[in-house]
C-alpha cells in the first residue's frame, strides 16, 4: 500500500539525527500532513522527459548499489498514477541491481533536471519481468529508433515520492537544451548571413 514518503525515509535513526540538529519540529508536521501517493500530471510530464535515473537497490550483505539507467528521452514510461515501467538494456552483464532486487523488491529512484535544477525522489517496489514472458509488455517499452538489445520490463509499483529542494544543483546542459537555449542566436546569425550574402551578390 502506498505511504506517505516520511513513513519510508524517516526511521527512528533519521528522526533521532533531525532531533539532534534542530529540524525534527518542521518534518513532524510534514509527516502529518496528507500527502498524495499517486502521481499528478506535473511529475508524470517531469518524468516523461527524462532520458536517464539513478537507481538505488540494497544487496542481501546490506550494502546499497546505484545504478545509473539511460535510454532515449521518455524510456521510463508511466503507465498510470502509481506504476512506471521501463525496458532493460544489455549493459555490462554484472547484473547486481537485478541480483539485489532478488533478495528485495525495494527501490530509490532518482530523477534529476540539472538544467531546471529539479529532483524528483521516488520509493518503489520493482517487479523483474523477463522480455520472452511478456512481449505485448516490452512492445509498449520499446523505442523502435533505439538500437540495444532489451532482456527485461522492470514494472515500478510506487509506494511514495517527493521532490527535492533545488539547493547545490549544479545546472548542466545536454546538446539537445543547449540548441533550444541557443536557437534565437542561430536564427539571428542566419538572417545575418542571407544579409551578407546578398550583399556581396551586389
Amino acid at each position: 500500500m502506498p505511504k506517505n514518503f516520511a513513513e519510508i525515509a524517516f526511521t527512528t535513526n533519521v528522526k533521532a539525527e533531525q532531533e539532534r540538529y534542530g529540524s525534527r519540529r518542521q518534518y513532524a508536521r510534514m509527516e502529518q500532513m496528507a500527502r498524495g501517493t499517486q502521481l499528478s500530471e506535473a511529475e508524470a510530464e517531469f518524468i516523461r522527459k527524462r532520458d536517464g535515473f539513478y537507481l538505488s537497490t540494497v544487496g542481501e550483505n546490506g550494502y546499497p548499489y546505484i545504478q545509473f539507467r539511460g535510454g532515449p528521452t521518455g524510456f521510463l514510461k508511466v503507465l498510470d498514477a502509481q506504476m512506471l515501467a521501463y525496458a532493460d538494456f544489455r549493459g555490462n552483464m554484472q547484473y547486481i541491481s537485478v541480483g539485489n532486487l532478488k533478495g528485495s523488491d525495494k527501490a530509490a529512484l532518482f530523477l534529476m533536471d540539472y538544467a531546471h535544477q529539479q529532483r524528483l525522489k521516488i520509493y518503489a517496489r520493482v517487479e523483474v519481468i523477463e522480455a520472452k514472458d511478456a512481449p505485448e509488455l516490452i512492445a509498449k517499452l520499446q523505442d523502435p529508433t533505439y538500437q540495444a538489445t532489451i532482456e527485461r520490463a522492470m514494472v515500478l509499483h510506487i509506494e511514495a515520492f517527493d521532490w527535492n529542494c533545488p539547493q547545490h544543483i549544479t545546472p548542466r546542459f545536454t546538446m539537445e537544451e543547449i540548441r533550444e537555449i541557443n536557437a534565437p542566436l542561430y536564427e539571428h546569425i542566419a538572417q545575418l548571413e542571407a544579409e551578407i550574402a546578398r550583399f556581396k551578390i551586389r
